[in-house]
């Protein structure tokens, strides 16, 4: 008997001691922010595919393959768009209910819902987290964090709602009251998402509303509002309030405070968008005109909304209203163009940032004019964001090889015009397809998982998170700078 109590002592002491030795508290604190990141995604995204697997989850009352829940579920989180399975047809309400939280938590970022349940239940947010906050919303600094994300929070649930109510005016006379406007809000939240999922069904997305006034020109803006960043947000805000604080003194309009100035990142962010759309519209138009199979058969009107909305979907939403399959091989060439560079920093899109490729063009720019420094609306460019750009972009370009060469190798018999197209999309959390996605192999689907996972946590995040560069770069810091090696470039 003594004996017995004895080992259940002994035993009781070592459970407590591996509490003790574990605590997922200091484990959460010991990862870094990349870390994080990554993991949570990947967390939610399995968390999502054991939900989408339940007979609750589809019409048909039966259990889902677990790779094609994996797939949407992951789709889904990284808002990309690209499915295996009708999400219109295929998914019960319980699991399209499934699939739209999974796009609103995987568009926001999930530490900015957890913020969002950690203010609603009253729970004070820690130094750790507000760091965390700070790395996943892209903010250049953590004093007001919590303030900007619930500023996040507000707008993004204000403009879901707007958008809703103008798309419910679409769906409703079709459908009826109830399912026009769970289609219009469902549509809203996944288009300022920038997922790209629809509830049409048969796999059509939007191809029946093309010359569609209201459908294009509401889900054109959400998709560009969604991919702008919210910093850019309160940027434009702030500069136009600034603006209309001017009142009248002395027959004089004079401003009653400082007039707000764009930071250099807001007018890059704006222009090259401004560029993409108008450019890309402009290319769309003249390539497919007059092609029978997209625009050839469109009225003046239909052409222009058709255009714009080719141009605007790659930035990266995915819903199309012309079959991308039935593009010329121009036009799907500047699709993947547009599909790789992407929405803007601190967004809800994916690629590689339209940041990213304007600093590259400006580097590359200022070389040929034989600048020593690459400077842009009067303010230089550090030479640490340069190196960062390319660092996104060699990275973003190997991942895209690597996974086309995985999934051509395993697919043979499709396209490699379109399994290119389907990479550019993947990686690039775009969700536009030439409709190979449900002839994949599953090797190829499971390649096209991890370069949606790669695409939306971002190139640099997953390098950090392989390399350890942040204890590297801690470690290394004092140390005397090596001597310059002279290497012949051109």
């Amino acid at each position: 008997m003594v004996v017995l109590m004895n080992r259940n002592r002994d035993f009781s002491d070592y459970s407590s001691r591996i509490r003790q030795g574990f605590s997922f508290g200091k484990f959460w604190r010991r990862l870094t922010p990349g870390q994080i990141v990554l993991t949570g995604f990947v967390l939610i995204a399995i968390i999502g595919m054991f939900l989408l697997m339940l007979p609750v989850s589809n019409v048909h009352g039966w259990w889902t393959n677990w790779l094609d829940a994996l797939f949407t579920s992951t789709s889904a989180v990284c808002v990309t768009g690209l499915v295996v399975l009708d999400t219109g047809t295929y998914w019960s309400l319980f699991g399209q209910i499934v699939i739209i939280l999974l796009i609103q938590i995987g568009g926001l970022g999930f530490m900015t819902m957890m913020t969002f349940f950690f203010l609603a239940l009253g729970k004070r947010v820690t130094f750790h987290d507000r760091l965390l906050l700070q790395s996943s919303v892209n903010s250049s600094h953590v004093q007001g964090i919590i303030q900007f994300v619930k500023y996040i929070l507000g707008s993004a649930f204000a403009i879901e709602a707007v958008g809703g109510i103008l798309l419910s005016t679409v769906f409703i006379p079709q459908y009826g009251w109830g399912k026009g406007i769970w289609l219009g809000f469902w549509h809203s939240i996944s288009m300022y998402c920038n997922a790209g999922f629809d509830l049409i069904g048969g796999f059509q997305s939007f191809t029946g509303y093309v010359d569609n006034w209201t459908l294009s020109l509401t889900v054109c803006a959400l998709i560009v509002i969604g991919g702008l960043g919210f910093s850019v947000y309160v940027d434009l805000i702030e500069y136009f309030g600034s603006k209309l604080s001017m009142k009248k003194i002395d027959d004089r309009k004079v401003y009653s405070k400082p007039v707000h100035a764009l930071s250099v990142h807001s007018k890059i962010v704006l222009v090259t968008t401004g560029v993409l759309i108008v450019g890309g519209a402009f290319t769309f138009y003249m390539l497919e005109r007059s092609n029978p199979a997209t625009m050839g058969n469109l009225s003046g009107s239909g052409k222009f909304l058709a255009s714009l909305f080719q141009s605007v979907t790659p930035r990266t939403a995915g819903a199309n209203t012309i079959d991308q399959a039935a593009m010329t091989s121009p036009s799907r060439l500047v699709t993947n163009v547009l599909m790789f560079i992407g929405g803007s920093p601190g967004s809800t899109a994916g690629g590689i940032k339209t940041t990213c490729i304007a600093t590259i063009f400006i580097t590359v720019w200022s070389v040929l004019m034989g600048k020593k420094r690459a400077n842009c609306f009067h303010r230089e460019i550090p030479s640490m964001t340069i190196r960062r750009a390319m660092c996104v972009f060699t990275i973003g370009m190997a991942v895209v090889i690597l996974t086309f060469f995985i999934v051509m190798v395993n697919n043979p018999d499709l396209n490699s015009d379109f399994l290119l197209f389907e990479v550019f999309s993947a990686f690039d959390t775009v969700g536009l397809t030439c409709g190979v996605t449900t002839h994949l192999s599953s090797v190829s689907r499971m390649a096209i998982i991890i370069a949606m996972m790669i695409g939306r946590v971002g190139p640099l995040t997953i390098a950090s998170v392989l390399t350890s560069t942040e204890k590297r770069e801690r470690k290394n810091e004092g140390q005397f700078k090596l001597p310059d090696g002279n290497i012949l470039i051109g």
